[in-house]
């Protein structure tokens, strides 16, 4: 390997782990991993963010189906089996936070989408994670970019997901932002497990530069969740699969069945 191509590399490895750091740090809503996406707050407006992301690795792998949480689920499930021991080198990959799922912008009438779901991989394996043995499964190399985010509690829901991704938009058009249309992403920071104060997020990519308004125009609808609280009591729906219920997820969805076991009739991927 050449001085260069040697240099190269080693910046390419302190790029990949800037961006995953302690749980513990001042930009985190991580509470239940070790390590977290790390981000610069670059400003805040009364209804969303932008941040700076630097880049990271993702382990990644896609579902098709009717309902974010029913092709969330099929994905969960490669995943942790990936983070548990199913890779080239059989080792056991600790969880981080927050899980990813992008979600097309634009889907067919009574047609399935397809779901990308990312686990963040730890700062140990940025640079060389080990394989994975099931080709469904490939890495996600996530740039250097700015989003627009959106916070709320609760449960990352198929519904509520889309009705906050609506409402950052609405906020976004009013203040005339250009971002990503063809896509956004549904970020959760808490497993099932966790009932009370939970923190998700929407997210979608900043084009060209960033808009922080701070009009006295009356906005949309007051983000009250941006601190990541929240005192909602609402039950949620998770996966039959015992191992979901420990791994740093909250994606469920009340409109497939009511323990959102994932059937024959509501997606079109198998495993």
């Amino acid at each position: 390997m050449s001085p260069f191509s040697l240099l190269l590399s080693l910046v390419l490895v302190v790029l990949a782990e800037g961006g995953v750091g302690p749980s513990n740090s001042t930009n985190s809503y991580c509470t239940e991993s070790k390590e977290c996406l790390q981000f610069d707050l670059l400003c805040r407006t009364k209804e969303y963010e932008v941040r700076h992301y630097s880049p990271t690795r993702w382990v990644s792998t896609d579902a098709e189906a009717y309902f974010m949480g029913v092709g969330a689920a099929l994905a969960f499930r490669r995943l942790y089996q990936y983070i548990t021991g199913a890779n080239e080198r059989g080792v056991e990959i600790e969880m981080t936070a927050p899980v990813m799922i992008k979600v097309p912008e634009q889907t067919q009438m009574w047609g399935p989408a397809l779901y990308t779901l990312s686990f963040l991989l730890p700062s140990a394996f940025q640079h060389n994670p080990p394989a994975p043995t099931n080709d469904k499964l490939y890495f996600t190399d996530m740039p250097e970019t700015d989003v627009y985010v959106w916070s709320y509690g609760g449960w990352m829901l198929s519904i509520t997901s889309r009705l906050h991704a609506h409402l950052l938009t609405k906020e976004l058009n009013r203040v005339g932002a250009n971002y990503n249309h063809t896509h956004h992403y549904a970020v959760g920071y808490d497993s099932p497990l966790k009932l009370l104060n939970r923190h998700n997020e929407v997210w979608y990519l900043v084009e060209e530069e960033p808009v922080c308004s701070r009009t006295t125009e009356e906005p949309t609808t007051q983000n009250s969740t941006v601190t990541a609280t929240d005192t909602s009591t609402d039950t949620p729906t998770t996966t039959s699969d015992s191992t979901t219920s420990i791994a740093t997820t909250n994606v469920t969805d009340t409109s497939t069945a009511s323990t959102a076991t994932v059937s024959n009739t509501t997606a079109t991927v198998t495993d």
